[in-house]
């Protein structure tokens, strides 16, 4: 039996998020944002803290410097109960984002630091022994892994391990990634609609949908924002949902990843005819703004015995 359920292999920095900010930035001028918080960033790192949430036994491969993030990187995770062994340090220093914050958008300016160095040769092959899932993301920000991809996708296969992944938007805007080749080494495809068009090239949603459909390992959950989201199957059986609107947002940053976590925490349990059943629990789901941290949580007032029903859910992929 394998030790971990999720191996999150990817990038780790911090995110220095600023909110209720004066304006936007302007080159020669200074302006104020009214708070400020110092957390653990990263979407890999996001969906993993999640998923051990959730329950389920995870541990974490990456790389940070020596340094004050990397160990605020650490401490981080651990104390959501993911497993850091398989963390290493080096000389790169940790990557950081500052996070400008407005609404339910942002601007994002970052240092890759360490995220841009750790390939294949760097990673533990006893992690490829150990898991039977393993969540990549955020592809272009780590040149090496991108890289190495291939190489992580087809010791997966070999070792009968489900893959999810999750591209993240390209800062470059080049989009090098032979998604011919790899999608269909990859269990589940979690894009957002933006990313999906710039990664095809395609300027409608649909056309990018029916343009990966053929290379789909199983199936693509298509994040859309407030318009909810989009389960596509690769015999073109589709699940949509809307989404649930939260008035008191505090910040949107990770929530894509904290979905793509939680749909991918009931993925193997039946769907058929049983959606309503979990709409009214997923509804009561609130991404907010810790401190320390950010995370996903159901609210105290969720039905009695919602997470009988959301259980058997979500999970009809694998």
């Amino acid at each position: 039996m394998s030790q971990y359920q999720i191996a999150a292999i990817g990038e780790l920095n911090v995110d220095i998020i600023l909110n209720r900010i004066d304006g936007e930035p302007e080159i020669g001028k200074e302006k104020f944002a009214k708070d400020m918080t110092v957390t653990l960033g990263s979407s890999t790192a996001i969906f993993a803290a999640n998923a051990a949430a959730l329950g389920s036994k995870v541990c974490f491969v990456g790389l940070v410097g020596r340094d004050s993030f990397g160990d605020l990187v650490k401490k981080s995770l651990e104390a959501k109960k993911v497993d850091t062994r398989f963390i290493m340090e080096g000389d790169t220093p940790t990557g950081a984002t500052i996070c400008m914050n407005y609404g339910e958008d942002r601007a994002n300016l970052t240092y890759q630091g360490s995220m841009d160095v750790m390939g294949y040769d760097d990673i533990d092959p006893s992690v490829f022994d150990s898991c039977q899932h393993i969540h990549l993301s955020s592809l272009f920000m780590q040149s090496a892994l991108l890289r190495d991809v291939q190489k992580v996708l087809d010791i997966a296969a070999k070792k009968g391990i489900t893959v999810s992944l999750d591209t993240q938007w390209d800062p470059a805007e080049t989009w090098k990634l032979d998604y011919k080749a790899v999608l269909p080494k990859v269990t589940i495809f979690m894009p957002n609609e933006k990313e999906l068009q710039a990664l095809t090239g395609k300027s409608g949603l649909e056309e990018a949908i029916a343009e990966v459909q053929p290379y789909l390992g199983k199936a693509m959950l298509v994040k859309c924002g407030s318009k909810g989201s989009i389960l596509v199957y690769k015999d073109g059986k589709r699940v949509e949902l809307p989404a649930f609107l939260n008035k008191n947002v505090v910040d949107a940053i990770g929530a894509g990843d904290s979905f793509s976590r939680f749909y991918q925490r009931f993925r193997k349990r039946p769907l058929a005819g049983r959606l309503p059943d979990y709409r009214q629990p997923y509804g009561r789901c609130k991404y907010y703004r810790r401190r320390r941290n950010r995370s996903l949580y159901l609210s105290r007032s969720r039905p009695r015995n919602s997470q009988d029903k959301v259980w058997p859910g979500i999970q009809a992929v694998i």
